[in-house]
């Protein structure tokens, strides 16, 4: 049985939790394939808002299993939180939540690190989110790393404390003001590990190879987006892991002829969270009244997001390097109430202009060149299907399938898993 795989297309924020939540019940199996608790996916239903940070967002579904892959970092503290917070609504956490032991795992040291090496770049920081993503993955790639297996050991303690001592020194070489009481934090961070190995550990590539041989369906949840892929992002204001399709293989073992459908997900403008390169990012008042109306702020950090015209030139990008298949649109009522909109549909770059994603997209390498279309004034949150959506907006709708030659399949017009129209 194929993997299907559910992908940001843009700079993370498109609405991933959402989307896995309303497909759950389609599948077996979801699993969380690269990443850590940087990514913040909001769900919500029943009047209640849940944010995720590690645990995959089919936890809510009674017949879904969720697994966390090999190619995610986790950070047993905020893992803890997560599940301290799904207590109160009865799931079978031990049967319905598997854990791979090739996972690395977060130490409280790989945040000092994170906020030590930020500080020190001064103006020049990539604004990270500062959970010691980065950090791990170094370990991760320089064979260092602590891994959820390793916790089955009875040394432990000791390969722990051998890599933290490692870090102090390397934080010490930062030299920037990093205040911290490490005993404290090691503390809290022990007990969330025996809280950790409670749960159950897994092979599992081998798991999901064997899932895949009995016929299971299987949802391969990224998280961040395509345009912050340490290869394919816009680096160096990127995250530290393959966000993209072939991430799903890496991060969960999955063959490449195992692929079955590529899911995109993008909003119906632009988002981004930090620093780095936005071309079409606004200063004006139609920017704050996106940020404003789409409450675009971090589920994670609680940054207010910077908000722009959607990049056609971006996403045809991040089409293609994932080979997507079907795309869903986020937030097409968050549009409603503009006479105008506005779509980059390519770049003047170099003297000339160009359609496809170039090398450097600063602000003094691009300037975008837009489409104009007609808005809608249409309040979308109450509608219920695609007959009732109004003129204008499958106008935006179809000109988006046509440049970017894949089905526009869902669009979502409020946060609530009701608020889903399939086309």
């Amino acid at each position: 049985m194929a993997v299907d795989l559910l992908l940001g297309l843009q700079w993370g924020d498109e609405g991933k939790g959402k989307i896995v939540d309303v497909l759950t019940k389609d599948y077996d199996i979801i699993a969380r394939f690269q990443g850590g608790p940087n990514a913040g996916h909001t769900l919500e239903f029943d009047g209640i808002k849940h944010v995720l940070h590690t645990i995959p967002s089919g936890i809510f579904h009674q017949n879904a299993i969720n697994i966390v892959g090999n190619g995610v970092v986790i950070d047993p503290v905020i893992f803890k939180k997560e599940l301290d917070n799904l207590k109160k609504f009865n799931i079978d956490i031990k049967s319905r939540l598997l854990i791979s032991r090739k996972a690395h795992l977060i130490l409280p040291t790989h945040r000092l690190l994170d906020a030590a090496s930020e500080a020190s770049k001064g103006k020049a920081k990539i604004g990270s989110t500062l959970k010691g993503i980065g950090p791990t993955y170094m370990d991760k790639t320089g064979r260092n790393g602590m891994r959820v297996g390793d916790l089955e050991l009875s040394n432990w303690k000791d390969r722990y404390r051998a890599l933290a001592n490692k870090h102090e020194a390397m934080i010490d070489f930062y030299n920037v003001d990093v205040q911290y009481d490490l005993k404290e934090l090691e503390e809290e961070f022990c007990d969330a590990v025996e809280v950790l190995k409670t749960l159950t550990f897994i092979d599992s590539e081998e798991y999901i190879h064997q899932a895949q041989k009995q016929g299971k369906t299987i949802l391969a949840e990224g998280a961040q987006g395509s345009l912050l892929d340490i290869d394919f992002g816009t680096y160096p204001y990127v995250t530290s892991s393959n966000t993209t399709a072939a991430g799903a293989c890496t991060g969960l073992g999955v063959a490449p002829n195992k692929i079955g459908e590529v899911l995109g997900i993008f909003k119906a403008y632009a988002t981004r969270v930090g620093s780095g390169p936005f071309p079409t990012e606004l200063f004006d008042e139609v920017g704050e009244t996106m940020g404003r109306v789409g409450n675009e702020f971090g589920a994670t950090t609680g940054r207010r997001r910077r908000c722009g015209w959607l990049d056609l030139v971006a996403l045809k990008y991040a089409v293609q390097v994932n080979g997507v298949t079907q795309l869903m649109m986020m937030k097409g009522d968050v549009l409603s109430g503009f006479d105008r909109l506005k779509v980059c549909t390519g770049y003047k770059h170099n003297g000339e202009t160009i359609s496809h994603l170039p090398y450097n997209i600063e602000e003094d390498s691009v300037t975008p060149v837009y489409t104009e279309l007609k808005g809608w004034d249409k309040d979308l949150t109450k509608l219920t299907s695609a007959d009732q959506l109004p003129e204008n907006l499958n106008a935006y709708i179809e000109f988006l399938e046509k440049e970017l030659e894949v089905p526009i399949k869902i669009v979502s017009v409020g946060p609530d898993r009701t608020q889903t129209i399939y086309r």
